[in-house]
């Protein structure tokens, strides 16, 4: 009877140590698994942290007011500005939108809340195919139905263009964002007598709007940044387009042109180009984001 006590004792001496030991090696692992995490961050966030070194140390000594005002001028000659490729890039880009918005937002409506047809399956693989087109595939599509059609290079053609790449972008991220809305609403809405339709703009779209409007903003930034497909549809221009059928400026392109010249003052200019693409793709992310933002405030205030 007196022998049992020290065996049981020598038992529970065993039993702490044994958690002791777990419990080190579960702090171990995941110490070294939040580190690996944070490497993984670190490794991640480090390529854009040095390309935006890079862009800001070599485009800012060009940036000035009459850079963005002027118009190119030749080789030699000081000075010169983006303006007309600013000019054409918001002109392109603004029609892309006009276009690919409300059909890939309908593609996406329909992708999200008729599942069980079959045409939506079908055209919902479709535009995942679409989506990973090269782009230079699309521009020679465009050239040929529009550049050879109209026989010249034009706003237009890469107008139609960028919204070819941008359509399954924005219908693929309206579906996904659509489909996070929880079947319960639509549920409500139309036990309520609501129809259908008006259940999708009202309820469906209100809600998931603000993962639309990402997906909107993502196709535009992927947009924005395209050079292949205008080379064969826009071609670029030294003047400021004065009609959609002419070959027009993009920042893309001259991006392109300046760079891979031999001459360091375009080189230096390409530098300053790219570094107003990327801010203006980041204001519009972040003007997107405090948009959002507020409004999730006041609707949750109300």
């Amino acid at each position: 009877m007196y022998d049992s006590e020290p065996e049981k004792d020598k038992d529970t001496v065993k039993r702490i140590s044994l958690a002791t030991g777990t419990g080190r090696r579960r702090r171990v692992v995941d110490k070294a698994m939040t580190g690996l995490v944070l490497l993984a961050v670190a490794l991640a966030v480090t390529p854009l942290v040095l390309i935006l070194g890079v862009v800001v140390l070599r485009g800012a000594p060009v940036m000035s007011l009459s850079f963005l005002t002027n118009l190119p001028r030749p080789v030699g000659v000081p000075g010169g500005g983006i303006a007309n490729a600013l000019f054409g890039s918001f002109i392109m880009v603004g029609i892309a939108a006009l276009i690919a918005v409300p059909i890939g937002v309908g593609a996406g409506i329909f992708f999200s809340e008729w599942p069980e047809s079959r045409l939506s399956t079908v055209s919902s693989f479709t535009n995942d195919v679409l989506a990973e087109f090269p782009s230079i595939v699309i521009g020679i599509f465009v050239y040929v139905i529009i550049v050879l059609s109209t026989k010249t290079f034009s706003a237009l053609a890469g107008a139609v263009a960028l919204s070819i790449i941008m359509m399954p972008i924005i219908a693929r991220t309206t579906e996904e964002s659509l489909k996070l809305v929880p079947m319960t609403l639509r549920e409500a809405s139309m036990a309520l007598g609501v129809s259908r339709w008006r259940t999708v703009i009202k309820v469906v779209i209100g809600t998931g709007k603000s993962g639309l409007i990402t997906g909107i903003l993502l196709a535009v930034a992927r947009a924005a940044g395209e050079t292949a497909p205008l080379i064969l549809t826009a071609l670029g221009s030294v003047y400021f387009p004065t009609s959609l059928n002419q070959p027009t400026a993009a920042l893309p392109l001259l991006i392109y042109t300046y760079a891979i010249s031999p001459f360091k003052d375009w080189q230096a200019q390409a530098w300053g180009a790219a570094l107003i693409l990327i801010a203006i793709m980041f204001v519009l992310n972040l003007s997107i984001k405090l948009f959002i933002g507020r409004r999730s405030v006041v609707r949750a205030e109300t």
